[in-house]
């Protein structure tokens, strides 16, 4: 009898086990499987910023670098609503506005934190996306995708902020999205 309850047990453990690693094994299958269905989207726009215009120093910087085109004083606040177009010329169609606000955090006065929301009305999207993250001022930045609204509400992914022109009253900045959506937020699409 003790015998039979023994195999019993280790049976039971065994089974307990195999289904474990079957449920385990599963799972990992059909996330992988949703990975290769993410709706994605990917595009890029250009963001204008005229100094006392669009953007403007709200906070001076307590010292570092001086005021140019590029660089602003060590904690300097800097708010900004820009239009956002579809080629790099201000005349070209505005698609969308950038709001937001940056300071300074480097000595240097090149690099800063930056929080934006982006309202885009695309073709066949519209709505929010709203991004947080350090920004270079004459190199490339990515910034993380924090959350959205409308079309892009639960959307994930990141923005690369590139200088195209830092010359003059206005600079301009080239924005790539590189948007994704869970599995869970496309399900009715």
């Amino acid at each position: 009898m003790a015998l039979s309850l023994r195999f019993y047990g280790v049976f039971v453990v065994l089974l307990v086990s195999l289904l474990i690693s079957k449920a385990s094994s599963t799972s990992h299958h059909e996330h992988h499987h949703h990975h290769h269905q993410l709706k994605s989207l990917h595009f890029a726009l250009f963001q204008h910023e005229t100094i006392n215009r669009t953007g403007y120093i709200v906070v001076n910087g307590v010292g570092g670098a001086g005021i140019s085109q590029t660089t602003t004083p060590f904690g300097t606040v800097f708010v900004f609503q820009d239009p956002m177009t579809v080629t790099a010329n201000r005349s070209s169609k505005v698609v969308g506005i950038a709001q937001g606000t940056s300071v300074t955090s480097s000595l240097d006065g090149l690099q800063s934190i930056s929080v934006a929301k982006i309202t885009l009305r695309l073709k066949h999207h519209s709505g929010s996306v709203s991004i947080v993250g350090g920004t270079h001022n004459v190199k490339p930045s990515d910034h993380p995708v924090v959350g959205g609204t409308g079309d892009f509400l639960f959307v994930q992914g990141y923005v690369t902020s590139s200088p195209v022109n830092l010359k003059g009253l206005t600079v301009v900045y080239k924005i790539e999205f590189h948007l994704y959506w869970p599995p869970y937020a496309t399900q009715g699409s």
